[in-house]
């Protein structure tokens, strides 16, 4: 477990190595991953292969993952955004292991965290409708031998989504 000091430590570490260039760079494709090297390089004031470099040097330690496309979940049937709360029949080490096992495995839950407080575990999770919700809760996530009980918020519309971080 890393103790606030070393985070604190790690943090810093990460930002002195990140250039002001690099950063503009992570702006830039955390808008549009889409961009050609010769077009990030134009609107950085950096030359193409330089920014290549940059990229590649920002994948290889981790900071930058998969590129990928946004899906919009109303137009792919999945409108129904939930915030379900998780607590464990047991903390013990296995259990939590094949619950997280579990979470892995499917595929309307977005997002899982575990949790410090009264819940273990929040979730997001899409759905098609209520009833299609209440057959994931109903059939998956209470059947699960470690489960002991949730809470489930419905959102009721999107105020503000992103997936940029702030660089």
């Amino acid at each position: 477990m890393i103790n606030r000091f070393t985070w604190n430590k790690l943090v810093k570490e990460v930002d002195h190595e990140i250039s002001a260039l690099d950063r503009k760079i992570l702006r830039l494709l955390q808008k549009d991953a889409s961009l050609s090297h010769a077009a990030l390089a134009e609107q950085v004031g950096a030359s193409p292969a330089s920014v290549w470099r940059r990229i590649r040097a920002l994948e290889q330690a981790g900071v930058l993952g998969a590129n990928v496309r946004l899906v919009d979940p109303a137009r792919v049937g999945r409108g129904v955004n939930v915030m379900l709360q998780v607590r464990m029949r047991s903390h013990a080490p296995d259990q939590r292991l094949e619950f997280e096992a579990f979470v892995q495995t499917r595929p309307e839950i977005l997002e899982c965290h575990s949790m410090s407080g009264e819940w273990d575990y929040q979730m997001r999770i899409v759905a098609a409708d209520v009833a299609d919700y209440e057959r994931f809760l109903m059939r998956e996530m209470l059947n699960h031998p470690n489960v002991a009980t949730s809470a489930s918020h419905f959102a009721l519309s999107q105020v503000k989504y992103t997936t940029a971080l702030p660089v």
